[in-house]
C-alpha cells in the first residue's frame, strides 16, 4: 500500500491533468455544482481509486456534496506537446 503522501502526490498530478481536460472540454465543468467536492477515481490505479473513494464517502457522511469523476485512462507523459515538426535548412 502506498503512503498517504504518495496518494496526495498522485492526486496533485491527476488534478492538474483534470484541470487541463476541463480547459479542453468546458461543457463538463458546467455539470459540476459550484459547492461540490470533486473526487477523481482513476480506473488505471486501484490503490488511488480506493483511497479517493474512501475520502469521498467521508465527505458524503459529513454532509458534503460530492461529484465522482471516473477516469478510464490517461495518456503517457511526454516531454513536449509538439506532435510533429519540419526542418528547413537555409542555404
Amino acid at each position: 500500500m502506498n503512503s498517504e503522501k504518495e496518494m496526495i502526490e498522485k492526486n496533485i498530478e491527476l488534478s492538474a491533468e483534470f484541470s487541463r481536460y476541463l480547459f479542453e472540454h468546458p461543457e463538463v465543468e458546467t455539470r459540476i455544482p459550484v459547492n461540490a467536492e470533486i473526487i477523481l477515481l482513476p480506473e488505471f490505479d486501484s490503490e488511488l481509486k480506493e483511497f479517493n473513494l474512501k475520502l469521498g464517502k467521508t465527505i458524503e457522511a459529513e454532509g458534503g456534496r460530492v461529484v465522482y469523476v471516473m477516469i478510464k485512462s490517461i495518456r503517457p507523459k511526454t516531454l513536449s506537446r509538439i506532435v510533429e515538426i519540419a526542418l528547413e535548412t537555409a542555404v
